[in-house]
């Protein structure tokens, strides 16, 4: 029975799992996480979520893998740690992963953002075992969800989280029993990079939909940089891509098939604001358009 376990991860979602193994009554000498980060620039360091979780609950803290070693630990738990493992430290203390998807499909570091954009209709979570190579270790137990087509990746990654935290808290508590090798095909969900987040007007609504589900969804206005946080789909026809126009109050852009309703935009230089807010601002004309 595992009782004893070393907590590896950094982020925010990190927080809710190791929150709810020390209230599920697990021994958790030590938690590593990375170094602290000086996020303002006369500012001081500032820990990691997980590091300030940690030393909320009186938890030891390192930044150095090598030390899960050290505590005589049964096993080691990691949830977006975000450094890689080396192999003396797999092959000495056995350690389970909170991946968020149903493996093999979605290996790698975006998971949650690839099956948006890929309109996947399910995806869930999955309880493995670490292994040398990317995501390939044997899966202990997955649970599933249906991805709302309106759903950001901060609210599907929030609720894989907490799916993911009770899948993981009911393993240990049970016992892991044996893990089964992962079937199927792998597809790999490689980072997010500033050219997946552009907004091509050419392509089909629905796609360009769930870009800016992801956050950080960028086109052009007047030669700025224009982002849009928030979009409604809506099903109409019209001829010219990325063409703007102003409908009872609301801002609508065309697209390679249908159109988006724009909710909340930020222009070059500016805060996130209502489009319509935005709009009257602008005034943009029938000449104007987004994109470049």
């Amino acid at each position: 029975m595992v009782r004893r376990i070393v907590f590896l991860g950094t982020p925010e979602a990190s927080v809710p799992p190791l929150h709810a193994l020390h209230e599920a009554g697990f021994d958790i000498p030590l938690v590593v996480t990375r170094a602290d980060t000086r996020r303002r620039r006369r500012g001081g360091a500032e820990p990691s979520p997980v590091k300030a979780a940690a030393l909320e609950l009186g938890i030891e803290v390192s930044h150095d893998v090598d030390d899960a070693l050290a505590v005589g630990a049964d096993l080691g738990v990691v949830v977006a740690f975000g450094q890689i493992i080396k192999p003396h430290v797999i092959e000495a203390l056995a350690m389970v992963n909170i991946h968020l998807s149903l493996l093999p499909r979605w290996r790698g570091a975006a998971p949650v953002e690839r099956a948006i954009l890929a309109g996947d209709p399910i995806t869930g979570v999955c309880l493995m075992e670490v292994a040398e190579g990317l995501d390939t270790g044997g899966v202990y137990c997955r649970a599933e969800t249906p991805i709302d087509p309106r759903e950001t990746a901060g609210e599907l990654r929030d609720r894989l989280v907490t799916m993911g935290t009770e899948v993981l808290v009911e393993a240990l508590s049970n016992g892991l029993g044996p893990s089964e090798s992962q079937d199927g095909e792998p597809s790999w969900a490689h980072k997010i990079t500033t050219a997946d987040l552009a907004l091509d007007w050419e392509r089909p609504a629905v796609e360009l939909h769930r870009i800016v589900r992801l956050g950080n969804a960028h086109t052009e206005f007047r030669g700025g940089r224009f982002k849009i946080w928030n979009a409604h789909l809506l099903d109409t026809d019209d001829a010219d891509p990325g063409r703007l126009m102003v409908v009872e109050g609301g801002v609508r852009v065309a697209t390679g098939s249908g159109a988006l309703d724009l909710i909340e935009v930020q222009p070059a230089g500016k805060a996130r604001m209502a489009a319509s807010a935005w709009a009257n601002g602008a005034q943009p004309s029938t000449d104007d358009r987004l994109g470049p």
